[in-house]
């Protein structure tokens, strides 16, 4: 196996694969006749699927819920166009955060501590936390309300059994990445099959969904609002951190060839992921146009128990159980990913590193306060949402420095025209932030 490995992979992975665990030393046998060419059309992607729905996971995070909801509620189809946008960003950012990690070895946190200042790489690593403790927060209110929603639990006892179910879910770790991989696969197909049913209950109107999804508006600061927290809670920047650390070291080419044919790939694996987060986010704000607002309930989507409620009570069904399931499989999956990613985050920029469990133990702290101070938990999840949105181009535009360099990226450099789709996005982005700063202090409508 090692003399086979050795002309398509460098050392480090051979090395990797020997002391791989059965399940992953098949999957990493498999990868090895897909670079040789061995495998062909599907069977040759197959060994490659799994980063990219890790990273997915953050895309249909209970944040997702709440900005979607709101939107979908409170302005009907108008903002799909932001969700549709979003997630071919994401498709574009989360590519060129594999890439990194195939190209270079190391992920992004690491090369911005080698590269960058340190002043910079402290504050960079700050800034990061905080997004961090952010992406918890959703996280962990997200799956309380969804235990409370479905038995009546206390939203703290949920919150507490949200921590002992991530804690379970981070520990398939010592069994392989395929095994955690899987895991999370079969949590966004259950939030999947939960929105294709919504939809379908919903029986949105067809020709106003195409037009919200092709014709860019606004309707007053509370729409930039929104439309700035769907992007934060689409184009999450903690994965794009986490995404270079998934690819880093679970292929590693010993060519520039084979690091094309890895990254040719794992585009495959990220365009299937991100289009299946952006399926489920586009059904989430269209069930809320089609229930809610074309009936008039204009805030019924801001608070997730009315969303419970009125989906039983408008669709039947127990519409309203298939939604608090859909919340709480989000929840749970990605409070072990946001974990997964304040690691790699804290690894990155400073080289410390403490247990995934004691590094959950206190992200939970600011989920706990917020729920035991009686804050409007659905109001909570769309703040945090807005503020991970202003935390995106501390991630993106170091990730765009560091893959349209030739030297560093070994022949994975952006092409010009990656360059220019990347440089309009982070200008959207800030863009954005900038207009919505504006009009909320300057009270325009």
């Amino acid at each position: 196996m090692a003399e086979a490995l050795r002309a398509v992979v460098a050392e480090p992975w051979v090395e990797v694969a020997e002391r791989a665990l059965p399940g992953e030393l098949r999957v990493l046998r498999a990868a090895e006749k897909s670079l040789n060419g061995e495998r062909r059309g599907l069977r040759a992607v197959l060994p490659f699927l799994g980063p990219a729905f890790i990273a997915a996971v953050a895309y249909v995070d209970p944040g997702n819920f709440a900005t979607n909801m709101a939107g979908g509620s409170r302005y009907g189809y108008m903002l799909l166009w932001v969700v549709l946008s979003a997630n071919l960003m994401a498709m574009l950012i989360q590519s060129m955060s594999a890439k990194l990690g195939i190209a270079t070895g190391q992920n992004l946190a690491e090369v911005c501590r080698d590269r960058f200042p340190r002043p910079v790489v402290i504050f960079l690593w700050i800034q990061a936390e905080l997004i961090a403790m952010a992406t918890d927060l959703a996280e962990f209110v997200g799956a309380a309300i969804g235990l409370n929603l479905l038995f009546g639990i206390p939203l703290f006892t949920a919150a507490l059994i949200t921590g002992v179910a991530a804690f379970a879910i981070l520990a398939l770790q010592a069994f392989g990445f395929r095994r955690l991989e899987a895991t999370i696969a079969v949590l966004v197909g259950v939030i999947v099959v939960a929105f294709g049913l919504e939809v379908l209950r919903a029986e949105p109107n067809w020709g106003s969904v195409a037009g919200g999804m092709v014709v860019p508006q606004f309707a007053g600061t509370e729409s930039v609002l929104l439309a700035a927290g769907i992007l934060g809670a689409t184009v999450m920047p903690h994965v794009i951190y986490l995404h270079s650390a998934l690819t880093q070291k679970r292929v590693v080419g010993s060519s520039p060839a084979a690091r094309r044919k890895i990254f040719h790939f794992e585009k495959v694996d990220v365009v299937i992921a991100m289009g299946i987060a952006g399926v489920i986010n586009l059904a989430m704000l269209t069930t809320a146009a089609a229930v809610f607002h074309s009936r008039g309930l204009l805030d019924a989507g801001s608070d997730l128990n009315q969303v419970f409620s009125g989906l039983d009570r408008y669709l039947g069904g127990n519409s309203g159980a298939v939604f608090g399931i859909a919340l709480l499989a989000s929840g749970i999956s990605s409070s072990s990913v946001g974990t997964l990613a304040g690691q790699v985050v804290m690894q990155g920029f400073i080289r410390r590193r403490i247990s995934v469990f004691l590094r959950r133990a206190i992200t939970m702290v600011p989920a706990l306060i917020v729920i035991g101070a009686n804050f409007d938990p659905s109001r909570a999840l769309v703040l945090s949402q807005v503020f991970l949105s202003f935390g995106i181009p501390f991630a993106m535009i170091p990730l765009l420095i560091f893959t349209r360099d030739k030297k560093l990226m070994n022949g994975l450099a952006n092409s010009r025209l990656t360059n220019y789709a990347a440089y309009g996005v982070a200008a959207l982005i800030i863009g954005l932030n900038v207009f919505l700063l504006y009009q909320t202090l300057t009270g325009a409508a």
